[in-house]
């Protein structure tokens, strides 16, 4: 199964480690390390050319996403869903 993050960005449902609102990208230390160090590693990739809402993290990467958590979430539940 996939999951669509945004744009012509589709990851397969079983990289998704963790859906995030962006918020928690400003509001957390550890949250600042990690993206830090994702940057280092150029493992970030911004999806489309609208604001970011949510970050999406995979066991390779970060994506910055235009979707909101929420609509990210339902995906990925209707997904264990069926």
């Amino acid at each position: 199964m996939f999951i669509h993050l945004g744009g012509e960005k589709i990851i397969r449902a079983n990289e998704l480690v963790a859906i995030f609102d962006l918020a928690i990208e400003k509001n957390s230390k550890i949250s600042k390390r990690f993206i830090k160090y994702a940057e280092k590693h150029r493992k970030i990739e911004v999806i489309g050319e609208e604001e970011s809402k949510s970050l999406i993290i995979t066991a390779n990467k970060v994506y910055y996403s235009p979707i909101s958590t929420s609509t990210l979430n339902k995906r990925a539940h209707q997904l264990t869903m069926n």
